[in-house]
């Protein structure tokens, strides 16, 4: 159980800065723009991510396994394809269901556990699996543009999913906990790479995978709390956030919330935070809803 864990953390430990320098050679960066003086970071490191979760996982493989790789992996490319072509919204969301639809035909009973109270959705689980996995990508890459902000959420989420579930679902879940902390290091404030779609969205849809494997569909839906609020808060503005402008950074290293509604926006208002401790108070929201699904699951 503990030997992909630790592969994982140690290929995402070596990969990412090898990556980042890739990324960096071709040209392939973006600016750390919620810095007093911007710099630019590698993109599209996530990819580190897509090597180091599967190798990691190879000791262990099986069918469900294999299964559960695949949208991963899918949605890997489709976070490229963005990160490199900047798709439309649509184009995204299409793709999204698209490459969602292997996890509908993973071997698992197609009932949903709502907190103990299990659910049998029969062939209805199938679209329910699509458009589950698709939302927990989406979601995971909305909530963004922070140094470790994706990847901590996304690694917290994983970490309790795995103390919840059993089996390959455990395993999947705590070596995709393994390589985010691994990413973590490198991605950590001041970020020296950034995982780009490419990382945020394959993330996001294992957090759905294991939900599904693992059969703690609710459990996942609630670890996914502050990126459903956002998601429901830009909707305001149907997520046309950039013509709006964005966070910038005062004399003093605070941050100046952007001038449109999201969920960061609504912490930058109610306390004058830096980008380190705006960070680590969605870790700590993300930590207690973990808990919380801990105590919900015993």
């Amino acid at each position: 159980m503990w030997a992909s864990p630790l592969i994982g953390l140690t290929l995402s430990l070596v990969l990412t800065p090898y990556v980042g320098r890739i990324m960096t050679a071709a040209g392939i960066t973006g600016k750390d723009i919620h810095k007093p003086n911007p710099y630019d970071v590698p993109e599209m490191c996530g990819i580190a991510v897509l090597l180091s979760l599967p190798i990691a996982l190879s000791p262990a493989l099986d069918e469900k396994t294999a299964m559960a790789m695949l949208p991963f992996l899918l949605f890997g490319i489709v976070g490229v394809l963005d990160d490199t072509t900047n798709l439309r919204q649509l184009h995204k969301v299409i793709l999204s269901l698209l490459v969602s639809i292997p996890a509908a035909f993973i071997a698992v009973p197609h009932t949903v556990n709502v907190f103990g109270l299990s659910l049998n959705l029969g062939m209805l689980y199938l679209p329910f699996a699509v458009l589950f996995v698709t939302g927990s990508a989406n979601l995971v890459n909305l909530l963004a543009g922070f140094n470790g902000l994706e990847v901590g959420t996304a690694g917290i989420a994983l970490f309790f999913l795995g103390l919840i579930t059993g089996g390959t679902a455990q395993l999947i879940a705590l070596t995709g906990a393994a390589v985010s902390l691994g990413f973590l290091w490198w991605n950590r404030y001041p970020s020296r790479v950034f995982p780009g779609d490419t990382g945020t969205l394959a993330l996001g849809a294992l957090i759905g995978i294991v939900g599904i494997i693992g059969k703690v569909e609710a459990y996942a839906a609630l670890l996914l709390i502050p990126h459903f609020l956002d998601f429901i808060i830009k909707t305001s503005v149907r997520f046309g956030v950039r013509k709006h402008g964005r966070t910038r950074v005062r004399a003093d290293g605070t941050l100046q919330a952007p001038p449109y509604p999201s969920f960061l926006g609504l912490i930058m208002r109610s306390v004058r935070v830096t980008e380190p401790k705006l960070v680590a108070m969605v870790w700590s929201i993300e930590t207690v809803l973990g808990l919380f699904s801990l105590a919900l699951h015993l």
